[in-house]
């Protein structure tokens, strides 16, 4: 658990930086320009994440005894949010990503910033990146 905390923060401390929620924004979709690209066959509607606004998928899978995610969408904000959740749990244990708490949303102020869908969409992806970690402990590799 200690590695995902060093990551959150890092990612308060990124965020800090800026002075205004613009510049927080244009951070998040510079974020989710960088996310790896997921394959279309992934895109599929086992992988959407539902209670999202925009579409949203996220895969999963366990690879030496991590979790190894992939996520996609098509909003340029909402793909930022799921690169930066995805920075704090991908190649973290089912156990570490199951407990962790996505206490940094709070630090860096993004969940009182976003409207009212698009704060539910966010809790959608926390729920089923944790609902991951839950499925994975019990898997062996």
């Amino acid at each position: 658990m200690q590695r995902i905390l060093n990551i959150e923060n890092d990612i308060i401390e990124e965020f800090s930086f800026f002075e205004d929620w613009m510049d927080k924004y244009a951070h998040l979709i510079s974020l989710g320009k960088d996310l790896k690209q997921m394959s279309q066959a992934d895109k599929s509607d086992e992988n959407q994440i539902k209670g999202c606004q925009s579409q949203v998928w996220l895969n999963a899978g366990l690879k030496d005894k991590t979790v190894q995610f992939e996520a996609d969408s098509d909003a340029v904000i909402t793909k930022g949010m799921i690169a930066l959740l995805l920075r704090v749990v991908n190649g973290q244990s089912p156990e570490d990503i199951a407990n962790y708490e996505f206490k940094f949303l709070e630090e860096i102020g993004l969940t009182t910033h976003l409207s009212p869908s698009r704060a539910n969409g966010l809790l959608s992806m926390v729920k089923q990146i944790r609902l991951y970690g839950v499925a994975f402990q019990g898997k062996k590799i």
